[in-house]
């Protein structure tokens, strides 16, 4: 097919006075009136509406998303204020039609339509990104696609899911969190999530710690100093390899503990467990590990010898 780039003249007269219509893809030659090409294809943008409003000019539908039991490509016969347009026989066959299009589906379109809404629901209360919950949504379609939900309650897959999800996109949610939303036990959603990345081969890394530092100091209300020191506690404490094997809320809790310490910004162990969702004895541990591998007894025992003369300035 030619395009209209290299038609020049007309092959019957020999003119050049071409009318090029678009809309009919068609090269006319204005002297003869000769047709020299038809059925031309537009190479440029679609700009089609499929439905009532035709004010938004877009290019096409929707994208594909796991968040829908269909990804976004079915089609459902017509919305009850269409069909409640038409008279007689057509309305009572559009109805017809529409009822059986939503009995006749199979047992995974059922269980992804309930699943996804679940979904949805625990990724709003945690303030997940689209991204996590996209990626979520993939993950539980892949496990039913699979029949790794049998005997499993789907709030628990659900749940597991978005922890694997939040685990791939690196960001922080701890398994408290993800319990508490979704009303299941933590060992559970834990159990969920260790099955699903067995059977789904996925190469999910250990958390990082430094992920939860901003998210506990801004719940604990400390400076940017008291976070960044933190966050160089947790880098050397990587380095003597101090976090393997440890909780990463734990240790990350624990750094900010001590930094807080060190910057005159007193929070007690209590505060910073309830924040961070682990017990005092934890944070306990994890701090007299960090004193005693990084040497900052010292600078820990300066500060609480400047408080105690300064309550004695004070009192005298």
């Amino acid at each position: 097919m030619m395009s209209e780039e290299f038609i020049k003249r007309c092959p019957e007269c020999g003119s050049t006075n071409l009318f090029v219509n678009k809309e009919k893809g068609e090269i006319i030659c204005r002297n003869c009136g000769l047709v020299i090409e038809e059925q031309m294809i537009d190479p440029g943008q679609e700009w089609r509406e499929f439905e009532d409003d035709t004010s938004s000019r877009r290019r096409a539908g929707a994208p594909m998303t796991y968040t829908q039991y269909d990804q976004g490509l079915g089609t459902d016969i017509g919305r009850k204020t269409d069909i409640n347009k038409l008279t007689g026989k057509t309305r009572n066959k559009f109805f017809r039609l529409r009822k059986w299009q939503y009995r006749i589906s199979t047992a995974i379109e059922r269980n992804l339509k309930l699943a996804l809404a679940e979904l949805k629901r625990v990724a709003s209360i945690l303030k997940l990104p689209k991204s996590v919950e996209e990626e979520a949504a993939r993950i539980y379609t892949l496990a039913v696609q699979r029949g790794l939900v049998r005997g499993r309650s789907m709030e628990s897959v659900v749940a597991g899911a978005l922890y694997a999800a939040c685990r791939r996109h690196e960001v922080p949610r701890t398994l408290d969190e993800l319990s508490e939303a979704s009303n299941i036990e933590k060992k559970e959603v834990g159990r969920t999530y260790r099955f699903i990345t067995r059977e789904l081969n996925m190469k999910i890394l250990p958390s990082n710690p430094a992920d939860y530092i901003a998210r506990f100091a801004s719940a604990l209300r400390l400076n940017p100093e008291t976070q960044s020191h933190a966050i160089e506690i947790l880098e050397e404490a990587q380095k003597k390899e101090l976090t393997s094997g440890r909780g990463p809320t734990g240790i990350a809790a624990a750094a900010l503990y001590v930094a807080a310490l060190l910057h005159g910004e007193k929070r007690t162990q209590r505060e910073v467990a309830d924040v961070a969702g682990v017990t005092e004895v934890t944070i306990r541990n994890r701090y007299k590990e960090l004193l005693e591998q990084l040497n900052l007894e010292e600078q820990i025992k300066k500060l609480k010898k400047r408080g105690r003369s300064k309550l004695k300035e004070i009192q005298q």
